[in-house]
């Protein structure tokens, strides 16, 4: 490889016979070179810094140099690019600031003489206003108080950091810690109507249900008269013939329709075909009661219509089925 006036020849030949990958040998190669020249041309004594910020070198040059050293270490080129930025910036601070003369023989004096001095009024900052003398607690009040006043008539007032706002023509200054959304101190919760607790509200409501109709079960077994009949005959067909109770609303229909719609129709195709169509009709996923009014509706009507019928065949059913007064002909309820 033909030589590079850039970099170090020596320091790369060495590091490419020992395995370094090119790159890697040319910037190192390049950082030995920059260091050679920098130690070449600084005098002796300058006190340079370690960044170079005091050996002669442009921030543009402390950056190149400093990214070239990075990246032959081994660094990510990102993080020797943040570092060179960093580097040469702390060079600009250096070379643009210059020391105050006038304030070191007064500072070597105070420490010579041991003793502290005290700033004349108005130059320190003592009180934490701009002066330099202790104020005693009297003279607090009354710049307090002077303060105070100023503020009330409106007047300017020295603004200590925060937010400044207006009312009737005065300035007040306040400090804001922090700003906080109304959301964050109020709890706002949703109505939960339709939800309640399982314990005790649920199981509550359910142990009085299971009360109130064991109750009413001891009562009407106590009372209603249920003797064991006689054995079947089966020569000899009871009138009136009921189905059982649950069934018995389909036996009225067929006091009204034809077989075929009361006994099949109705309770194997409308009844199967009903409960199917009902998640396509009512695609309402409301919980409360007042916006489930359609889903209401359709049942109240099924449940009135299935209580009616069944009541009209258990008590007003008479000998070969015929319509009867319960009060006037008996009560022809067999069990």
């Amino acid at each position: 490889m033909a030589d590079d006036p850039g970099i170090d020849q020596e320091t790369f030949d060495k590091l490419v016979a020992e395995g370094q990958p090119e790159r890697v040998a040319r910037a190192k190669a390049k950082a030995a070179a920059a260091r050679k020249s920098r130690q070449a041309e600084a005098p002796a004594g300058d006190g340079a810094s370690a960044d170079g910020a005091g050996g002669g070198e442009t921030p543009d040059q402390v950056q190149e140099r400093v990214f070239n050293e990075l990246v032959a270490e081994g660094q990510p080129e990102r993080v020797a690019r943040a570092k060179a930025k960093a580097a040469a910036a702390r060079a600009k601070r250096a070379s643009e600031s210059k020391p105050e003369p006038a304030k070191q023989p007064a500072a070597a004096a105070a420490k010579a003489g041991g003793a502290t001095a005290v700033a004349p009024a108005g130059n320190g900052a003592g009180d934490g206003n701009g002066t330099g003398v202790a104020l005693t607690p009297e003279q607090r009040q009354q710049r307090v108080a002077a303060a105070l006043a100023a503020r009330a008539e409106g007047g300017p007032h020295e603004r200590t950091g925060g937010v400044e706002t207006k009312y009737a023509g005065q300035e007040h200054t306040h400090r804001l810690l922090a700003m906080v959304p109304p959301t964050g101190i109020q709890q706002i919760r949703g109505k939960q109507d339709d939800k309640a607790y399982t314990w005790p509200h649920l199981l509550t409501a359910e142990f009085l249900c299971l009360m109130a109709v064991t109750a009413f079960l001891f009562v009407f077994s106590a009372l209603a008269p249920a003797p064991l009949r006689e054995l079947a005959n089966p020569n000899v067909t009871p009138n009136p013939s009921k189905a059982p109770w649950y069934f018995l609303g389909l036996q009225e229909m067929l006091r009204y329709w034809h077989p075929m719609v009361a006994g099949v129709t109705i309770p194997l195709i409308l009844g199967p075909l009903g409960l199917v169509a009902i998640p396509y009709l009512d695609r309402n996923p409301s919980m409360q009661p007042e916006r489930r009014k359609f889903a209401y509706m359709l049942f109240t009507m099924f449940l009135v219509a299935a209580s009616a019928l069944t009541l009209a065949g258990s008590f007003f059913r008479g000998p070969g089925f015929n319509w009867t007064w319960p009060w006037a002909d008996g009560l022809w309820f067999t069990l």
